[in-house]
């Protein structure tokens, strides 16, 4: 994993370019950063402009108080939230959801999610696979890793595959990492404290100062290692692996003070801090515009987690403080993309591990409900302003067309331009994997 530290440490200006490039990120497993760069020449890699944005949502969201509403139910299941038109006739989403209600037209709402299983944990969101279930040699990879494997960089100044999300206190919710693809396809991972340096939020102006250090020292290095490779007969390789660490391109598509006010006020103001009581992720809007902007700059996957959804106790009030945030950076993310020209190459998941209990608990609140739940996709090109699929009268179980896992997961890889029925990538015994395991994209959308 490549990850940007707020470490004080000053390494740019006092070691040599060889202890450079294994300090600084360009070694990943057993292979250098120019090894790597290599064979992705070697591969002969599809180019392509396509890419795939996922918003994990750990806890589990309640369909039933977002986009599968029961009005008609008795009290003890259709809970306090009313049913709101939408731009598409017929559809309607929970009054939390007034912006998203709105752009329903970009949204394919998928209502019958199944396959999940009863574990707080993002690998059924990130793999299509169950964690408890058969793993290969080497486990199952994040989507990302399959992307970045199979595809290889956009350009080398910009990871093929980006992971926004702070370290989450709840292991199983974070990223579960690229299995059998290998360490060197790992998400590329600005966390802890680099992540609010490269925000330029809560940096004390000490700190600041050694960001402009360390920045400084990049343009210097830079220099330096231009005027060497001139005179070195380096190959083009190593050249390009100085690229990806000197090249200002990452660092300004993370740095949202190059945004547009008026974009960034359409967001929305997040919340960097946790939900009480909840071991997930802050609700950062910020960082849907963060990954329009990677998108933009040249990643193939980014992902990011967003919330608490675990709402065992007061699920109302709960959701009533933190739906509008994803309501507003949701829409606002579609809609970017849609008027940026980018809805046909980038496409968005929302979603999480599973869903909520239909009956309401004595303590007003919505239990763990892994036989059904829901996911909202929008762009890549897909047939949007539908719903797809529903459940039954409570909200129990999938009525009609059951859309698995790894049927959303293969929709993405289509998008990418990836056949699933047709290739494999090898485990670490040697042994081919389909990626979705038989499971194919869902052709209502694509």
């Amino acid at each position: 994993m490549l990850t940007i530290t707020g470490s004080s440490y000053r390494f740019c200006d006092r070691v040599s370019r060889r202890t450079f490039i294994e300090i600084g990120g360009l070694s990943l497993g057993a292979l250098s950063l120019p090894q790597l760069l290599r064979a992705d020449a070697a591969s002969g890699r599809r180019s392509s402009s396509k890419s795939i944005i996922i918003i994990f949502l750990p806890g589990g969201p309640s369909h039933l108080d977002l986009v599968d509403l029961k009005p008609l139910a008795s009290n003890s299941i259709r809970g306090e939230f009313q049913p709101i038109a939408t731009s598409v006739p017929g559809v309607e989403f929970s009054e939390l959801l007034p912006r998203m209600a709105r752009s329903a037209d970009k949204f394919a709402v998928i209502r019958s999610i199944v396959g999940g299983v009863d574990e707080h944990a993002s690998h059924m969101c990130f793999t299509g696979h169950n964690q408890l279930g058969p793993q290969p040699s080497g486990k199952w990879p994040n989507v990302g890793a399959v992307i970045s494997k199979l595809q290889g960089p956009v350009t080398p100044a910009i990871p093929p595959f980006v992971g926004l999300a702070a370290k989450m206190i709840h292991e199983p919710y974070n990223d579960p990492g690229p299995g059998f693809t290998g360490r060197e396809h790992s998400a590329f991972s600005p966390e802890g404290e680099g992540m609010a340096d490269l925000m330029l939020q809560g940096v004390t102006l000490d700190r600041l100062q050694e960001r402009q250090q360390l920045l400084n020292s990049f343009d210097v290095l830079r220099r330096d290692v231009d005027a060497r490779l001139r005179v070195s007969g380096v190959d083009e390789f190593t050249e390009q692996a100085f690229g990806v660490m000197t090249s200002p391109r990452l660092r300004d598509a993370l740095d949202l003070s190059n945004e547009d006010p008026r974009v960034l006020a359409r967001y929305g103001k997040g919340d960097p801090g946790l939900v009480p009581g909840f071991n997930a992720a802050p609700r950062l809007t910020e960082q849907f515009v963060m990954a329009r902007r990677l998108v933009e700059a040249g990643a193939r996957c980014v992902t990011l987690a967003f919330g608490a959804w675990d709402w065992h106790e007061n699920n109302f009030t709960g959701l009533r403080q933190q739906a509008p945030l994803l309501d507003q950076g949701l829409s606002a993310l579609v809609e970017d993309l849609h008027e940026r020209g980018l809805d046909q190459d980038v496409t968005v998941l929302a979603w999480g591990e599973f869903g909520r209990s239909p009956r309401i608990n004595g303590n007003a609140g919505r239990d763990h409900w892994p036989l059904v739940s829901c996911a909202l996709l929008a762009g890549g090109g897909m047939r949007v302003g539908q719903v797809l699929g529903s459940t039954n009268r409570n909200g129990e179980t999938a009525k009609d067309r059951p859309v698995h896992f790894r049927e959303v997961i293969a929709t993405l890889y289509h998008s990418l331009g990836i056949d699933v029925q047709q290739t494999t990538l090898n485990d670490f015994a040697g042994r081919p994997q389909y990626l979705t395991d038989h499971c194919l994209p869902i052709q209502e959308l694509v």
